[in-house]
């Protein structure tokens, strides 16, 4: 499972990098496996991701790229927000895996 956190900016991604850690933290713990980058908002277009997580404020700027519909998009209040993570991505990669 191929798992990108998005932020605004590619140049400035800090708050995403903690997000990637704690999401990284949550699938462990989980037992699921899934490889985790990081892109910025701008690299969309390119990216071959199954799961993208980001900030939910960036919610209306990535719904506005043509998204393959397989790819499945959580959005957070709180990125760095370990329950919060937990509850929204782990559901996510599950179903993603159970795809064929």
């Amino acid at each position: 499972t191929e798992i990108y956190t998005l932020s605004l900016h590619d140049a400035l991604p800090i708050f995403q990098v903690a997000c990637q850690m704690e999401a990284e933290d949550v699938l462990r713990e989980a037992g699921i496996q899934a490889n985790l980058h990081h892109d910025g908002i701008s690299g969309i277009p390119g990216l071959r991701a199954d799961i993208i997580v980001s900030a939910e404020n960036f919610k209306p700027t990535i719904e506005k790229y043509e998204l393959d519909p397989t790819i499945s998009l959580v959005f957070l209040k709180n990125i760095v927000d370990k329950q919060e993570i937990a509850d929204k991505l782990v559901p996510a990669a599950q179903e993603r895996a159970a795809r064929p």
